[in-house]
């Protein structure tokens, strides 16, 4: 263990570097609280989608890594903005005309669309939690309804009173002269309609700790500034969320990093120190679109839980959180078996080497052996040419190519296979386009097609690479071009596996087959 912290003292791996920033935080030694706070915030106003588990994941991986370095105990707060008022009626929601007459409320009042809940704010916690669960991190949840109400924000909420000139003065800064005129940084919510009003404030009493504002209709009213009578406006509620916690790192999307020095200023108005901050990139959907809760664009967990196992989404969270990436169904593969190249390749790692690798990060240094015998690109080519309908047949291939294996001593190849099969019925079969061979290709095809049924060596990878191989290489300039034609005319896919490996998993014989069914013009 001594040999993996050196390690990551010095590991370039972002989760590392971000835990060493941090821990320059507190060189003196652990803070008044006794801990180093991570914090990850949501805002429940829809569904919780895939970019909000990537947060908490990559927190998570930091909160990790710094836990590798530091004997300082740590914390995880995952804090749910659900006083906020509902802006808009989402548009993947059942019921959303109910909603109509809610707007404005804050979202554990308004009632929850699908019938579950005591409110559309507690179902979307429920959902956050369940998810979160799901991967099993360790989190505190606090709902920002129970901090107001129950008084555990009312210190802070005084101090704002009182120091309500200083901190208007660094929100002003950031308005447009029209908006200066009615903003305050503090949002009544109404004694009878229970809306959440954005008005001007007309006195706030510093000593007494209410605010007095005129509603909508012009009737005056003084509110107390603690339990849950007011919330704060969404950027002050940030800095005033960092100074109320104690919060030592945050993360969130780069649409927030504008905002930075806000919240910075906000906190240390308020008597507290800013938190070390990490901006990430969006994720965008199949068309480029950045993805969003309201709208319920991109993939969700759940959907990508459908096609792979957790890990493989874990795995894709981590890669270059500082590049924009698009998430849809399509990266599902490639994430699969990337994350296994990794696991295979651990064991036989250094120090240095298992510290920046990614599945280290995933499992926290407790990095499980990979049982995917099969690659899961490959499961799907051979789901398309076995016409599969269930993960058994393509275990009749899997037992074949490795006979040690089953479903019981490989559970994640079990997994993979069950997977396999849904979605190549969901995304390749209905997109699956066989062409006829040229004539050069029909010639080298017809070449691959007698050698295989003349061979009797072994049934290996490599072998029956080389073979593959040696009839393109003196045909096909670049040779690229061959492989390109093998996976066009026999899978019916721009793109495949390595050609040996799959003639070894799928059968000699059977490659045979598929190679006459496609000279005889079967397959178009």
């Amino acid at each position: 263990m001594s040999d993996l912290r050196d390690a990551a003292l010095s590991s370039k791996a972002w989760p590392f570097e971000e835990a060493r920033r941090l821990l320059k935080r507190y060189e003196k030694g652990a803070p008044d609280k006794g801990y180093v706070l991570f914090e990850t915030g949501y805002g429940p106003s829809g569904l919780p989608h895939i970019g909000t588990f990537g947060e908490v994941l990559r927190t998570t991986m930091v909160r990790h890594a710094f836990e590798q370095i530091s004997d300082i105990p740590t914390k995880l707060i995952c804090f749910s903005d659900d006083l906020d008022g509902m802006r808009k009626v989402p548009g993947n929601v059942p019921n959303p005309e109910m909603l109509q007459e809610h707007l404005h409320r804050p979202l554990t009042v308004v009632p929850d669309p699908f019938g579950e809940y005591e409110s559309f704010g507690h179902h979307n916690n429920a959902m956050l939690r369940r998810f979160l669960d799901t991967f099993g991190f360790e989190y505190e949840f606090i709902s920002a309804r129970e901090f107001y109400r129950t008084g555990q924000f009312d210190e802070i909420l005084l101090r704002c009173a009182e120091r309500y000139d200083d901190l208007m003065k660094i929100m002003l800064k950031s308005l447009r002269e029209e908006r200066q005129q009615t903003y305050s940084i503090f949002l009544p919510i109404h004694p009878e309609t229970g809306r959440v009003l954005y008005v001007p404030m007309k006195h706030v009493d510093a000593k007494g700790g209410t605010v007095t504002f005129d509603d909508e209709t012009g009737k005056e009213w003084t509110l107390p500034v603690t339990g849950g009578n007011v919330k704060l406006q969404w950027k002050p509620d940030f800095g005033a969320r960092w100074a109320a916690l104690g919060v030592d790192f945050e993360m969130y999307g780069k649409e927030h990093a504008t905002n930075e020095k806000i919240y910075d200023a906000i906190c240390r108005t308020l008597g507290a120190r800013p938190p070390e901050h990490f901006s990430y990139e969006l994720f965008l959907d199949d068309q480029g679109q950045k993805i969003s809760k309201s709208s319920g664009n991109g993939i969700s967990i759940d959907e990508w839980l459908s096609y792979a196992a957790t890990e493989s989404l874990s795995y894709f969270m981590y890669q270059k959180p500082k590049t924009a990436k698009r998430l849809y169904f399509d990266v599902i593969p490639r994430a699969v078996d990337e994350y296994h190249q990794q696991l295979r390749a651990y064991p036989g790692q250094d120090a240095a080497q298992k510290v920046n690798n990614p599945v280290h990060h995933i499992h926290n240094g407790d990095v499980p052996e990979s049982k995917m015998v099969v690659p899961f690109a490959m499961l799907l080519n051979l789901a398309s040419v076995s016409a599969a309908e269930d993960k058994d047949t393509l275990w009749g291939f899997i037992r074949r190519y490795a006979p040690d294996a089953s479903a019981e001593t490989h559970p994640d190849m079990d997994a993979a296979a069950g997977c396999a099969v849904k979605y190549y019925e969901d995304f390749v079969a209905p997109t699956k386009t066989y062409r006829a061979p040229s004539d050069l290709e029909r010639e080298a095809l017809s070449d691959l097609r007698d050698q295989l049924a003349a061979y009797d060596g072994p049934v290996e990878d490599e072998a029956l690479q080389s073979i593959v191989y040696a009839v393109g290489r003196d045909r096909f300039e670049p040779l690229r071009d061959w492989f390109k034609a093998i996976y066009e005319v026999l899978l019916g896919a721009s793109q495949g596996p390595r050609f040996g490996g799959f003639i070894a998993l799928y059968g000699v014989e059977e490659t045979v087959a598929l190679i006459d069914k496609a000279l005889a013009g079967e397959l178009v």
